[in-house]
């Protein structure tokens, strides 16, 4: 068994690092000019042997520029652990060298993609609460090794190795094929919509230059030209059709999101920690402890409702990254109500809000989506105007007015929150509703926002500062959002607990 101690010297990551980090070159090479290999395919026959030589001669030579490139990665990526510190260094002409104290580590989790699951590596994921310069990828580590290297990070954690040694044989929660379709269902069809939209116009856009390149973009302009005139000519029939062709692409593409990311999910409990593995293209693997978590948020709507399933969501203090790579929210779908119970009771024990009372925010909250609604549909009517030659298009008026209508009393009437002495909820949603559960200890900062038409209704906006970001509560008269925000700073001054 490899010993923690390995550590105590500058270490590298195993050898067939040098082959994940060759391929994950070239995978980013192909992503950026993957157009140029389709004009190469395209004109191969007219290519001279002299310039075929030429190009493979290139070909080699970027190979093999990576290859080498990969093996300097390699041998000059080296960790240890000092005194409670991960200190890294790595670089090849430019050197950076890191270190980071235990307590400042957030997660350590194991990532396999299609190539590290084939040769059996795993990749370690360090993340911390502080910026993105301590985000830290080893790209190949055998599993033996990995868990050495968590354990040594952890070990000066008692309540952690605890924990860790108690672990249920028989997991909390584990999805299967048929759980993850009906998770799929429940899933948001429009995320899953814009997501394949924005592939799809990515695509398109490359495929026009192709042609404009090629002196062939008239082909487009009068394919685009001409089913706009049919699409100017049948409207309703169009839209129609694009409907329905729309909730079957939703609904596949959510399984595959869903199937893709989730498969195999399993979840166990500890005594102070969760572990979580899923996915099946890139495997993942978890360990959430109980004090890193900052908030959760219970989601379900009516589907899941009729399933008996919600989604919680766990977020942990912001690592400073960029949005799109963030990886402070962790989501376990397909939870049912003694599941969500057991992670309640591990996060917050002894506490229950059934015995408090909710409270609405005021109804200027409802004015203010209804003066949004107004300007989304005068903004519609405008497109359609100056868009569409079709008046027959505004009728469409008549089914939308009532959906909104519907959709803003909704929301108002989920604007609700409730407190106890030590445990925050705020509910919100449309469609779905979210019940986020805030412990008043981890509140950093608390506030109170007016804008000049809040002012004048005598009403403001109570914003509570967390490590992993902000949290709302809209449209409180303002004599009880004073209320809370003294309430809150008492809690804050008082509490003895630590946020992280």
């Amino acid at each position: 068994m490899v010993n923690s101690t390995q550590f105590s010297e500058y270490t590298t990551q195993s050898k067939k690092g040098i082959l994940v980090i060759y391929i994950h070159q070239i995978y980013g090479f192909l992503k950026a000019f993957w157009i140029l290999l389709f004009l190469f395919i395209q004109k191969f026959s007219k290519f001279s042997e002299v310039s075929l030589t030429y190009i493979y001669l290139g070909v080699t030579f970027v190979l093999l520029f990576f290859l080498v490139r990969a093996f300097l990665i390699f041998k000059n990526f080296q960790f240890k652990i000092v005194n409670n510190h991960f200190i890294l260094k790595k670089g090849i002409l430019k050197k950076n060298a890191l270190e980071i104290p235990f307590d400042r580590i957030q997660n350590i989790n194991f990532k396999q993609n299609i190539i590290q699951q084939i040769i059996n590596v795993y990749e370690v994921n360090i993340e911390t609460a502080g910026s993105t310069e301590a985000e830290i990828s080893i790209k190949a580590m055998t599993l033996e090794q990995a868990n050495a290297l968590k354990n040594a990070i952890t070990i000066f954690d008692t309540s952690y190795q605890k924990s860790e040694v108690i672990l249920e044989e028989k997991p909390l929660l584990r999805i299967g094929f048929v759980e993850l379709l009906k998770v799929s269902l429940t899933e948001n069809h429009f995320k899953s919509l814009l997501l394949l939209f924005a592939l799809l116009v990515g695509f398109y856009q490359q495929i026009n230059q192709l042609f404009e390149s090629s002196g062939n973009n008239e082909l487009v302009d009068d394919f685009i030209s001409k089913n706009t005139s049919a699409f100017q000519a049948s409207i309703i029939v169009f839209i129609i059709i694009i409907s329905i062709l729309l909730v079957i692409v939703g609904l596949l593409s959510s399984f595959i999101r869903v199937f893709l990311s989730h498969f195999n999910l399993t979840v166990f409990i500890k005594n102070d920690t969760l572990e979580i593995d899923q996915g099946l293209t890139t495997k993942k693997s978890i360990v959430l402890k109980k004090n890193k978590v900052q908030h959760i948020t219970i989601s379900t709507n009516p589907i899941k409702e009729k399933l008996g399933i919600s989604f919680i969501t766990f977020t942990q203090a912001e690592s400073g990254i960029s949005k799109e790579k963030k990886q402070g929210i962790i989501k376990i779908v397909g939870c049912k109500s003694v599941q969500i119970s057991a992670i309640k009771n591990l996060l917050f024990p002894n506490e229950n809000l059934a015995d408090f009372d909710a409270n609405q925010v005021d109804s200027y909250y409802k004015i203010r989506l209804y003066v949004r609604v107004f300007l989304a549909l005068l903004f519609v009517n405008t497109g359609f105007y100056f868009g569409v030659n079709n008046p027959t298009v505004f009728l469409l008026n008549i089914l939308l007015l009532p959906i909104l209508v519907f959709l803003t009393e909704l929301k108002f009437k989920k604007r609700t929150f409730l407190f106890s002495d030590t445990l925050l909820q705020i509910n919100y949603g449309t469609i779905e509703t979210h019940q986020t559960f805030l412990p008043l200890y981890k509140i950093q900062h608390v506030s109170i926002k007016q804008t000049i038409f809040q002012e004048r209704k005598n009403v403001a906006d109570v914003v509570f500062q967390t490590a992993s970001g902000k949290l709302k509560i809209p449209c409180l008269k303002v004599s009880e959002a004073l209320k809370m925000v003294n309430f809150a700073l008492y809690k804050i001054e008082t509490s003895q607990q630590s946020w992280m």
